[in-house]
């Protein structure tokens, strides 16, 4: 028995260090969230986010956030979504957000009167080409200014496994 026991405490002693270390590694998910002023988004105030990107062997989802209140007036959005990669110009497309539709109501996930939205912005993950820092803007062009009842926005980058 006491054979036993003395295999074990090495094998123990190795498995803590491992896992420690393990629990180190580098975390495969960015995301930033910006606070909206009064929750009242005024067409000029961009919302930019950057982070860095150091593996251009992987693919990566990128998420837009939203949260609002269930007072928001829309069952959708439309924002300016521009996007910079290192070294290069800026290139900005319009991006049309389905928050809600009239069966189901609100479509993200919801507590009390606070709805979060994660809507992915690529139809399939992306591979960024070079290493550097990634520049992502947003800005409201809803006909409402301020559009009002928008709580925050951002965006969530997360290393894609699948195929």
């Amino acid at each position: 028995a006491d054979k036993k026991r003395t295999m074990k405490a090495p094998l123990f002693i190795l498995l803590v260090p491992a896992l420690v270390l393990a629990s180190c590694a580098k975390i495969d998910v960015f995301e930033k969230n910006v606070a909206i002023k009064d929750h009242a988004w005024k067409s000029d105030d961009k919302i930019t986010v950057r982070f860095d990107i150091e593996d251009t062997l992987s693919r990566y989802n990128i998420y837009l956030v939203l949260r609002h209140t269930d007072a928001y007036n829309y069952n959708n959005m439309w924002l300016n979504l521009s996007t910079q990669a290192p070294g290069d110009s800026v290139h900005t497309t319009k991006l049309p957000v389905q928050l809600a539709d009239n069966k189901k109501g609100w479509l993200g996930t919801g507590m009390d009167d606070i709805y979060e939205h994660r809507v992915r912005i690529t139809a399939s993950p992306l591979q960024f080409k070079k290493p550097g820092a990634y520049t992502f803007t947003l800005q409201q062009i809803m006909r409402e200014d301020p559009l009002r009842h928008v709580l925050n926005a951002g965006v969530r980058v997360e290393r894609s496994y699948g195929l």
